[in-house]
């Protein structure tokens, strides 16, 4: 059977966004019923500034209340040398380092241009490797800029092909604001894996904001990717790009991969019901339609 992997990134990505800010407690539960859920790789916090992000300003405390579980693997985003060094110090086993494709986006993001963003980041998987932690470099709105607009193929070869050289483990597209469709995610993964080595997974992060992720998730697996982000309940959205919606939702993209035949090692009615719990602390409806509608055939029971 074939197969792909979800990483679940609702504790960092899904909840950046929100209004209300979850306790610590709340955070690590989340994981805790991630991992219950069948979630190998969780994106559990960032190590930002936590002046710009308060939503991620425990991150320490979270990563030191985590369980540590053989075979699950906790990642921690950062965006320069004090972020992997906090990190590090927490006890991440990965690291998601973020490069933007467009220069005024990724001036807002990380205070600076594009391709210097990708010289930093080039530094920064070189001292993960030095301190044994894997790394992916993540270039976010990949597929179109809230303030530019398109961004060119050719600007994605030309940011990729100076990342594989960086030698990261692994390389990510990012459609931060939701506009891609299938055929760009054809045409845009293909142009990374020309460029990276045949053993580098290749990884992508949707945002269902137009409602094309599930579709395009289903372009991901045909053109060879083999990780996939997805947060509980479709929760997330950048602060830095305007009208940015949540992620694809994970009970949504394992209802899709169940019915199609595709294993991803997810227990579907759990992290429905996590849906539910996360709404309830977030007090308000979430975007994912499985706790609505419901799977099919309907659960029997067992």
């Amino acid at each position: 059977m074939a197969s792909i992997v979800l990483c679940e990134v609702s504790p960092r990505d899904g909840l950046q966004n929100e209004s209300v800010l979850l306790s610590t407690t709340d955070k690590v539960e989340l994981v805790e019923r991630s991992i219950r859920a069948g979630f190998k790789r969780i994106e559990v916090t960032s190590f930002v500034n936590p002046t710009r992000v308060p939503q991620m300003a425990d991150a320490a405390e979270v990563m030191a209340a985590v369980p540590r579980i053989e075979g699950v693997s906790y990642a921690g985003l950062i965006m320069n040398a004090r972020g992997l060094e906090r990190a590090v110090d927490a006890g991440v086993n990965e690291v998601n380092i973020v490069v933007v494709a467009s220069d005024t986006f990724c001036q807002r993001n990380q205070g600076m241009q594009t391709f210097e963003s990708v010289a930093l980041a080039a530094r920064l998987v070189a001292d993960a490797r030095v301190a044994g932690i894997f790394s992916t470099v993540t270039v976010g709105a990949a597929f179109g800029c809230p303030f530019e607009g398109e961004v060119p193929v050719q600007r994605i070869h030309e940011i990729v092909s100076r990342l594989v050289d960086a030698g990261p483990d692994e390389i990510a597209l990012a459609d931060t604001i939701g506009v891609a469709v299938p055929q760009d995610i054809t045409e845009r993964m293909g142009v990374v894996r020309g460029l990276a080595p045949t053993t580098m997974p290749l990884r992508l992060h949707l945002h269902d904001t137009r409602h094309t992720a599930v579709a395009n998730a289903i372009a991901a697996v045909e053109a060879g990717v083999s990780v996939l982000d997805s947060s509980i309940g479709g929760t997330g959205g950048c602060p830095f790009a305007p009208k940015a919606t949540g992620n694809v939702a994970s009970e949504d993209l394992v209802y899709l991969f169940d019915r199609t035949g595709i294993s991803t090692g997810i227990d579907l009615e759990s992290i429905t019901e996590t849906t539910a719990w996360l709404e309830e602390r977030l007090g308000k409806p979430l975007p994912g339609a499985l706790l609505r509608a419901g799977s099919f055939p309907p659960h029997s029971g067992h």
